[in-house]
């Protein structure tokens, strides 16, 4: 599947490549003559202190990227997948509930029929972290796993759980499969989760828990009990708990295995006003203000805006505020999928506390009322840049941010690159230059090729370029916006079908900044949270109860950064 090379390219910092030059517990000695003279480099630019890792918090940390090759056009490779930059995309979700989880039904195969039938390529099993699931729910849904993966082998099942933070919200913690993936997660779940370890007030001590369990699964891995294992926080702004000094401490405490959240959560029915019924929200956020919520967070953010974490969709937000640091931190789109929005079964009873699980569903007669959900990559998806169809490579394509994440099938392939002169880089790089030279984004994007799911071709209506300046860390570690990041540009785009081409001119590098792209069909607009002149036409604010997810379709890449070398 890959190409041979009889040309060089300049790359991007970082990548699976560089992690020897990057770690600076290697010496100088122990590294080939073409890593020293790199890591050489990293010095004089300034980007590689003494004894700091690239990807450690420092004054600018270098993300992880992806070594791109140049092959011309948008290339169609395995099973009809796009191959771009030597990398083929695949599409996946890491939200999902089974009948192992005490607000599920499904079995685990069902999930992952319906993903293989809706383009799936990748999906993690996150049932709920609790004292059934820790004591044998992690142990009796693997078999299913296993029996899944054997039966539908072109999709990636992943197990995973969804962690009860301690101090905080959820989020998704899942392994590479192997020997040892239930016996690390098991002992993950009883020594970490919130729930099981009554920690969930918002306490200086749960905090340093849930960054103990981050350490953990880095641990793990370095003792090669598993292959490899990651974390994302997932909806981070639903319930106000989730404070900017946690989300920078789990960032922090190892890039590595904290890697993003979601900036687009599931539940993406909730807000269709029947049968779900009225006053429920888009992705569930229907929420207030409690005692555990970060008090600085206003109203507006207890709610979607296009169907997006309010963290995400606003510009020179909360995500801008990091991603002005200059450290990685990804955003993706998922279905947390419990029950499904018109499905016709309900659970199959059983004893949840005794057994780990319920009973298979049954038939129910009639439609559920109440149900927010879609079937995994019906609606939400979270497309990963991999060197191959595999596991390992899913993880690696989303530990480095080479991610992008579409709704309702807005459009159907895009391709990113920042370059200057023969050198480029692509989504989660950093492109390094000397200062004064002249930059330019280029993008491409395959619009709709065919119906969606709610059986529609739907119409990408314009492409903008968020981009902020990198400021460095920050001093207020709770701090929620960044001055200055705002839509650069904004691209209409006039045609239905085919490939659109956009180009812009970035200027001369005078200082490191990165740079964003969000697309929408244009149905639904507002000015920003922050104002009109930050955003003139961003997501408008969802609408409890009066938010049908396929009139207000949208696309977000993840941030490349270009950076001056002196």
């Amino acid at each position: 599947m890959g190409h041979t090379h009889d040309h060089d390219h300049s790359h991007a910092v970082g990548g699976t490549a560089d992690q020897p030059v990057l770690d600076m517990s290697i010496p100088d000695s122990e590294l080939s003559p073409a890593e020293v003279s790199r890591r050489g480099f990293l010095r004089s630019a300034g980007l590689l202190g003494a004894g700091t890792a690239a990807a450690a918090a420092g004054a600018f940390a270098v993300p992880e990227v992806a070594m791109a090759h140049d092959h011309g056009p948008l290339g169609r490779s395995w099973a009809g997948h796009s191959r771009v930059n030597d990398l083929l995309w695949l599409a996946g979700d890491h939200h999902i509930h089974t009948q192992h989880s005490s607000d599920g039904q499904y079995r685990v195969v069902d999930h992952v029929r319906h993903a293989n039938a809706y383009g799936l390529d990748w999906m993690v099993i996150t049932d709920h972290g609790s004292v059934a699931h820790a004591k044998i729910g992690v142990d009796k849904v693997n078999p299913d796993i296993v029996a899944a993966r054997k039966e539908i082998d072109d999709t990636l099942v992943f197990q995973g759980l969804e962690w009860n933070i301690p101090a905080a919200e959820h989020g998704t913690v899942f392994v590479h499969p192997g020997r040892n993936e239930v016996a690390v997660l098991k002992e993950f779940e009883n020594t970490f989760d919130g729930v099981v370890k009554n920690a969930t007030d918002p306490t200086p001590a749960n905090e340093a828990l849930a960054i103990s369990g981050i350490d953990f699964l880095a641990d793990a891995v370095t003792k090669r009990r598993v292959h490899d294992a990651l974390f994302l926080a997932n909806h981070p702004a639903r319930k106000g708990i989730d404070s900017p000094h946690e989300i920078r401490a789990w960032r922090d405490a190892n890039p590595r295995i904290a890697v993003g959240f979601e900036g687009a959560p599931g539940h993406q029915a909730g807000g269709i006003a029947a049968p779900v019924g009225p006053g429920s929200g888009r992705g569930g956020y229907d929420n207030s203000p409690s005692a555990a919520s970060f008090p600085a967070y206003p109203l507006e953010s207890y709610r979607t805006w296009g169907g997006f974490d309010w963290m995400t969709a606003t510009v020179g937000g909360l995500w801008d505020s990091l991603l002005a640091e200059g450290k990685p931190w990804w955003i993706t789109a998922n279905s947390d999928s419990h029950k499904v929005y018109l499905d016709n079964s309900k659970v199959g009873g059983g004893d949840f506390t005794t057994n780990g699980r319920y009973d298979d569903p049954v038939y129910a007669g009639s439609f559920a009322a109440g149900n927010s959900d879609f079937w995994p990559g019906f609606y939400s998806r979270t497309h990963v840049g991999s060197a191959d169809f595999s596991y390992a490579a899913v993880m690696a394509g989303l530990r480095a941010g080479r991610v992008w994440v579409d709704h309702g099938g807005l459009i159907s392939g895009l391709d990113v690159r920042v370059r200057a002169g023969g050198s480029w880089v692509t989504l989660g790089d950093t492109l390094v230059v000397r200062r004064g030279t002249p930059v330019q984004l280029v993008v491409a994007i395959d619009l709709a090729n065919g119906p969606n799911w709610a059986q529609f071709v739907p119409k990408l209506a314009r492409v903008d370029v968020i981009r902020g300046a990198v400021t460095g860390p920050v001093s207020d570690k709770d701090a929620f916006s960044t001055p200055g990041t705002r839509v650069a540009k904004s691209f209409d785009v006039n045609q239905s079908t085919g490939r659109v081409t956009l180009s812009y001119d970035l200027g001369r590098v005078d200082g490191p900044f990165y740079l964003r792209l969000r697309g929408t069909d244009g149905n639904r607009t507002a000015p920003g949270y922050l104002g009109a002149a930050v955003d003139p036409a961003g997501p408008a604010m969802d609408v409890l109860g009066s938010a049908d997810p396929w009139t207000d379709l949208w696309f977000y890449t993840n941030p490349i950064w270009v950076v001056p070398n002196r």
